[in-house]
């Protein structure tokens, strides 16, 4: 199957995104995400931009990077933020050149954006809630028209396989804006929420240590705790249950304890945690606190000398 062209963009090499084949490689490599892989071959395939939605975490870059080497599709990334100017985005003429050679195409120095157009790429804009308006009318024009006008450069076509695909956090409010209904118009948009309490266990033990099987599930549960508690705005993704493995196993090494031991399971989740996590405003506790309360709701109260420092580990409530 190949990628359906747009209208008004220049013929070029179609880049080839084989419908169920690229589904079964990218759902093999990305844990928990089979029905959004579907959704986003699907909409690539037919032609149209995606925006894809969700919590800090999630898989949105890891998702898109396997869809584009799945397809072999050329894939273009830009961070999102304050300082993304159309200028940085488009590019602009060397200027040590410029006056030698005047405005020639030879001397301009393309952005991200004409180099997605140029190679028919994915244009992967991170963040986009945090990029100025600005910027962000450059690429209405681009998602309608399939072309850009660049001053004393000219018209630039997209090359057949471009695609815009842009990701946000709906839920952070720090240097954000509202996204306008004229972005939502031009796009698909694809939600993606944390996975699984099994699918976050797999990820954690794909990039963390190996450790227990039981004690890394508990691990995950902690985590997944800070997203119901009511005094947390804001809870950890998987990335924090990722760290505290980390971490554990680090600290159990310069202790000579094993990583699950209690206090060296506490510390690396405290640190690991206290800082992903938003509290409630009326909150009047430490980000700390509440990482100790709900690590001694999954693995127990601090052991005594008498029970040993693995008491935490036999004895710890699991489902409490």
């Amino acid at each position: 199957m190949t990628l359906a062209p747009v209208p008004g963009r220049r013929d070029a090499p179609a880049t080839r995104l084989s419908g169920r084949p690229a589904v079964r490689a990218v759902s093999g490599s990305v844990v928990g995400r089979h029905h959004q892989v579907e959704l986003l071959v699907a909409v690539l395939d037919c032609g149209a931009h995606v925006l894809l939605e969700g919590p800090p975490g999630t898989g949105k870059t890891t998702l898109l990077r396997a869809v584009a080497a799945a397809g072999e599709m050329p894939f273009v990334f830009v961070e999102g933020n304050a300082e993304l100017t159309p200028g940085r985005l488009v590019g602009h003429f060397d200027p040590s050149r410029l006056l030698e050679t005047g405005y020639r195409p030879d001397v301009f120095v393309d952005g991200p954006l004409v180099e997605a157009l140029r190679e028919g790429a994915l244009l992967y804009v991170e963040e986009i809630n945090r990029v100025p308006e600005e910027t962000l009318n450059v690429l209405l024009t681009v998602m309608s028209e399939g072309e850009l006008h660049v001053p004393r450069l000219g018209r630039v076509l997209a090359a057949d396989g471009f695609r815009l695909v842009a990701a946000m956090n709906p839920f952070d409010i720090v240097g954000t804006a509202r996204i306008s209904s004229a972005v939502y118009d031009r796009v698909c948009r694809i939600t993606m929420g944390y996975q699984s309490a099994e699918d976050e266990a797999e990820v954690v033990a794909l990039r963390a240590p190996q450790v227990g099987e039981a004690w890394r599930a508990r691990v995950v549960d902690l985590v997944r705790r800070t997203r119901e508690h009511p005094d947390i705005r804001i809870g950890s993704s998987v990335r924090g249950a990722i760290d505290t493995v980390r971490l554990a196993c680090s600290l159990g090494g310069l202790r000579e304890l094993p990583p699950e031991s209690w206090r060296t399971g506490l510390d690396a989740a405290t640190v690991a945690l206290s800082g992903r996590i938003r509290l409630q405003e009326s909150c009047g506790r430490s980000p700390e606190a509440v990482v100790r309360e709900l690590y001694e709701a999954v693995f127990g109260a601090e052991p005594t000398e008498d029970d040993g420092d693995d008491a935490g580990e036999r004895g710890a409530p699991g489902g409490a």
